[in-house]
Formats: structure tokens, C-alpha cells, sequence
């Protein structure tokens, strides 16, 4: 999916690529205020998928990234681990230095799942730009707007080309 925005765009500096796994719909809540976020800045390509859809190319070819999750036993959605362990070895070359932030729907703590993903991502040797969002509990308003920012955040740094 993203080869064909790529084909599509003026712009392949401006790709925002943002991966999610939710059951619940909370995660994917999160995922979609990031990419209206991103959407606030003309230009920005803003793509939002599963992770279990997202392929090496994927990742390859999106300036940036934010992996969302939810936290599971305090850990990373098996959906995500299971990205990152389908192309870690393919891609791992072409993810260092890009940017990236997080975002976990926890229903405890969340600390564990930010741990395991970012232990993960120091493999890649990529940069966080962002401060983690962590959602304790129900997503709420603030929450969403909380992502939107992140979201706009990110495309804005792409735009003048810091992230």
C-alpha cells in the first residue's frame, strides 16, 4: 500500500506510516487521531494500517512512523511483535536514523509494552523524535486530541525536514 502512495506523491519525504493492532477498537481510535493529526498539514501522506498488513516495503519506503499498541500482559500486541520479527532482518538497514514515536493503550501501566518495543527499535537504530503517549484506562477526548498533535506534530517536522 504504501509503494502505490509513494508512486502517487511528489513529495516521498512526507510519508507518515502509522501500524496499530486493536481488538477492543481503542487502539485503532488512537491510530485514526494520529493520522487526522497529520492530515492537518498539506502535503503529508498519512497511512494507517494493521500491522498485520504493513510489509517491508512499508516500512522502507515512510520517512517516519508510529507504532500504536495495546498493552497485553505488560507486553506489545502480538501483532506487532510479529511485524517487527517478519522484517527486522530485511529492513533493519533502512530504518536507521528514521523517526519514529509511540503510542500504547494500556490498561495497566503500559511500561512494559513501551519497554519491549523500544528495546525492539533500538535494533533498527531509529530516533525517537516524540515523547511516548501512554492511554491509561478509556480513551477520552483529550487523549485523542493528545494523538492528533503527535500526529501534526510529526508532518510538520517532515514538512521543514527535521524528522
Amino acid at each position: 500500500m504504501c509503494g502505490q502512495v509513494v508512486n502517487n506523491t511528489t513529495d516521498q519525504s512526507r510519508i507518515l506510516l502509522i501500524f496499530y493492532h486493536s481488538q477492543s477498537g481503542n487502539t485503532e481510535r488512537l491510530a485514526a487521531a494520529i493520522q487526522q493529526g497529520a492530515l492537518r498539514i498539506e502535503g503529508t501522506s498519512a497511512i494507517r494500517m494493521t500491522a498485520q498488513r504493513v510489509t517491508a516495503e512499508d516500512l522502507r519506503c515512510c520517512r517516519a512512523l508510529v507504532v500504536c499498541s495495546p498493552e497485553y500482559f505488560g507486553y506489545m500486541a502480538g501483532a506487532v511483535k510479529d511485524l517487527f520479527d517478519r522484517t527486522y532482518e530485511i529492513v533493519r538497514e533502512q530504518m536507521s536514523g528514521k523517526s519514529y514515536a509511540v503510542v500504547i493503550s494500556a490498561g495497566n501501566d503500559g511500561r512494559g509494552a513501551l519497554q519491549s518495543i523500544e528495546r525492539i527499535i533500538t535494533g533498527f537504530r531509529m530516533r525517537r523524535v516524540q515523547e511516548p503517549i501512554i492511554i491509561r484506562g478509556e480513551i477520552s477526548e483529550t487523549s485523542l486530541e493528545q494523538c492528533r498533535v503527535l500526529g501534526q506534530t510529526l508532518a510538520a517536522g517532515m514538512e521543514i525536514g527535521i524528522y
